[in-house]
């Protein structure tokens, strides 16, 4: 087992990662930019190193100094937690030649899964259900008119690099194709270096549904049955729920065997997760692989009682997995508090908390890094907390998300806590009848309604 675990990451996946690092009596380095000196993953490690200023490309991004502060402390892994390095083949192969474990997938396993058209084809290959479209990067716009005609419009342009919705566009007509194609290869180019495109059929009503799975070094794998991310704006996640309300055990069943399937055949080490578009019929196509742990990763904890980071930490040092897949024993929700404004289209809003209280009770569980008094960097990611539920059923579930909701005091900054209060009163999220379009009709209610 690993004496000492840096954690290359910030914020609440950090004290995550720590927390659980503690319980298995393994020391922990926190890494830090200026920004982040008064962070909590900072004061609760058992070591803390300065790794540059604010900008995440001088400090999270900068893998030179990262590998420097794990050999100056004598960290034997790195865990690089969600975000920033966690799916970068290049750190993941410095880790290993500077004999330090990485937590995670391996070089090869990212560029396999990591572009998404590569891993459209290994699916294929591995007889996944994928979303009719191209077998690869288009190489000009001519390929892709022919491409779009032989599949049928509406058709989705999506950036092979890409991710957090830069460089995907939606087509519905022919008319509109060219002027799609040249403005997602711009966006895709300035956001990730690379132009490459390629191009699926537009799946409509489609839900968002992922697969947790874990592999082990023998290339045994299981599941941890499915999360629902389909309540989304702009292609990033809201809310999250397990068990998925759109879902059938005949469904479940087959999109669990398919996960595994995707895992064993490319002989997949870590927790990663098999993400799926399923339409209005429940057929189901693969969408793309994350090959680390996800921001809704508790859901899945609380449902079936399993810490996935001390999974993933367990299989890093070669411990095999137990083969068993897992079924939602109760129900879980759940939102992401971020610093944002959701009566002025969910602009940023860092800034100093001034007073915190957090709810509390049964099944209430809050993952997060902030306090009163800290200060909200504006040069990252929003996400300053995650509210999770757990309730035997989903009713129970939701019913005490509200009132979580209620009792979330955030004082000093706007936050997304108004806007979850909403949607747990939306009678369409109420009945379960949400797609990832969902968001494209919400509206807030006015404070003084």
């Amino acid at each position: 087992m690993f004496k000492k675990i840096l954690i290359a990451n910030r914020g609440e996946i950090a004290l995550r990662v720590i927390r659980t690092c503690k319980e298995m009596g393994i020391k922990t380095v926190a890494v830090y930019s200026t920004a982040d000196a008064e962070s909590l993953h900072v004061r609760f490690a058992d070591e803390a190193v300065c790794i540059g200023p604010a900008p995440s490309n001088l400090s999270y991004l900068k893998i030179s100094n990262i590998i420097a502060a794990a050999e100056i402390t004598n960290a034997d892994a790195i865990h690089p937690g969600y975000g920033f390095l966690s799916e970068n083949a290049k750190f993941s192969k410095i880790c290993e030649e500077h004999d330090i474990k990485f937590i995670g997938a391996s070089p090869d396993m990212i560029n396999k899964m990591g572009d998404k058209a590569t891993a459209k084809a290994t699916m294929r290959a591995a007889g996944v259900p994928c979303v009719p479209g191209s077998e690869g990067i288009i190489k000009d716009y001519k390929e892709c008119l022919k491409l779009a005609k032989e599949i049928g419009f509406p058709v989705m342009l999506k950036a092979t690099a890409g991710g957090g919705g830069k460089g995907m566009r939606a087509v519905w007509k022919e008319a509109d194709l060219e002027p799609a194609w040249e403005s997602a290869r711009k966006e895709a180019d300035a956001s990730f270096g690379n132009d490459g495109m390629y191009m699926e059929k537009l799946i409509e009503e489609p839900r968002h549904i992922e697969i947790q799975i874990v592999g082990d070094s023998s290339g045994k794998a299981c599941h941890l049955s499915e999360r629902d991310c389909s309540v989304q704006r702009r292609h990033q996640k809201l809310t999250e729920e397990t068990p998925s309300p759109f879902m059938t055990d005949t469904l479940r069943k087959k999109m669990g065997d398919a996960a595994v399937k995707a895992a064993e055949y490319i002989k997949y080490e870590g927790a990663g997760t098999v993400e799926f578009l399923v339409d209005k019929h429940r057929n189901f196509y693969f969408m793309e692989m994350n090959t680390r742990i996800q921001v809704e990763h508790p859901i899945t904890e609380q449902v079936i009682d399993y810490d996935l980071i001390r999974e993933q930490i367990l299989v890093a040092a070669g411990v095999p997995i137990s083969g068993k897949n897992y079924f939602p024993q109760l129900h879980s929700i759940e939102c992401r508090i971020n610093a944002e404004d959701p009566y002025h289209n969910f602009r940023p809003s860092p800034g100093k908390i001034t007073n915190l209280h957090a709810p509390g009770g049964h099944g209430i569980r809050i993952d997060t890094h902030v306090y009163s008094g800290y200060t909200i960097p504006p040069n990252y990611d929003s996400m300053i907390a995650k509210l999770i539920t757990t309730a035997q059923t989903r009713e129970e579930a939701i019913n005490k998300m509200k009132r979580a909701l209620d009792e979330f005091v955030i004082e000093g900054i706007k936050t997304t806590i108004p806007f979850h209060r909403q949607l747990m009163d939306h009678p369409d999220y109420i009945e379960g009848n949400y797609t990832t379009k969902f968001m494209e009709d919400f509206k807030m209610k006015p404070l003084d309604a």
